[in-house]
């Protein structure tokens, strides 16, 4: 007879310590548990580039936004890439739907939602490396010491034929693009995630894009102890009329910031010819502790390999960005950022393994 194994409670996962001043814990550099949450922290450093406004309303409605956080004519740049890199033509919108094989379910997801596969081209990376940019995610995290998400663009043309999100199986539970969480809202102590997006283009009603629930976000620990025990972790089920649904006015270059907590979405876009365009771009507190992830990072950058860090990013169907252009330079701040050089190694001098944060060390 043999004996049963006995049972052993599931593995916590690792939680590594940020290098930062400020206690930030994180296995995955996504989410992060703190002990205080971003929207009760008290600043310890200056405002950099946000306002005591605009601070104010980033910790009460769980977003900002900060003007032409990149210059506008660089955000026009990266659209007429992401119009290049998917072959389409901006002015020939027949040509926007043309249909071609598709690998998975979640690729011709993807293919509806407007998702561009890129994720290395400099273009991206100049976004990414931008001081003022950096400076917003300082002000937002009260800490210097960040890395940067290395994510892909949105050019979302009109939401019909086979774009349409009616291709996508509805469900009652979970993820929703029209309006999710990006965290469990059921845990006892969330943690702590932010994002952003910045804008390619200028936002119209008509084109859809970033959508959100500010005033669940301010009422939300109010709101929350009225709610079922088995209500979705994901998907929030409320009254638009007393929580209402905005959609903030966005023009190129204009960086948005949004809490994890913050209820959000994508609008449809409803248009006849135009589209949404934005570049995915989020900072959070360096997981320099974390080796295999620093130098999977850093191998992604090199090799302009596809991130593994999130499972949706999937690389383009139809030639990979690794076989078009060669590898982003990075500057002093951007080889921080990715995790080539530490942030302990404050006067520069230095980067992985001794190497310089450019392309000729690929």
């Amino acid at each position: 007879m043999t004996t049963p194994a006995p049972h052993r409670p599931p593995r916590r996962p690792h939680l590594y310590r940020a290098a930062s001043d400020l206690p930030y814990f994180s296995a995955d550099g996504e989410s992060y548990l703190a002990q205080t949450t971003l929207r009760e922290l008290k600043k310890s450093r200056p405002l950099r580039v946000l306002s005591e406004e605009d601070f104010a309303h980033w910790q009460a409605y769980g977003y900002v936004v900060v003007r032409e956080a990149v210059p506008a004519e660089a955000a026009r740049r990266l659209l007429d890439f992401a119009w290049d890199f998917q072959g389409l033509d901006p002015e020939r919108p027949d040509g926007w739907y043309e249909d071609r094989p598709f690998r998975s379910e979640l690729d011709r997801q993807l293919h509806v939602y407007g998702f561009v596969e890129a994720y290395h081209h400099q273009l991206l990376w100049d976004s990414r490396q931008s001081q003022r940019v950096y400076d917003a995610f300082v002000d937002v995290w009260d800490c210097e010491e960040l890395w940067v998400t290395q994510d892909r663009l949105n050019l979302n043309p009109p939401n019909v034929r086979n774009r349409d999100r009616a291709l996508i199986e509805p469900t009652d539970r979970g993820f929703d693009i029209e309006l999710h969480w990006d965290i469990d809202t059921t845990l006892g102590v969330p943690p702590q995630r932010v994002q952003g997006i910045i804008a390619l283009n200028d936002t119209r009603p008509e084109s859809g894009g970033f959508q959100c629930c500010p005033e669940l976000f301010r009422r939300f620990e109010e709101w929350k102890p009225g709610q079922p025990a088995d209500r979705d972790p994901l998907r929030p089920a409320v009254d638009r009329d007393e929580y209402p649904v905005v959609r903030p006015d966005l023009h190129p270059g204009d960086l948005l910031i949004w809490n994890g907590l913050l209820a959000h979405g994508v609008a449809r876009n409803t248009s006849r010819d135009q589209v949404r365009a934005v570049q995915y771009l989020s900072m959070m507190p360096a997981l320099e502790e974390h080796e295999r992830l620093r130098r999977s990072r850093v191998d992604s950058w090199r090799h302009l390999r596809t991130p593994r860090w999130n499972r949706t990013l999937v690389g383009d169907p139809v030639l990979h960005e690794s076989e078009r252009y060669p590898t982003a330079v990075l500057d002093e701040l951007g080889g921080r950022l990715l995790g080539l050089t530490s942030w302990k190694d404050r006067d520069g001098s230095g980067s992985e393994e001794g190497k310089p944060s450019c392309a000729a060390s690929a």
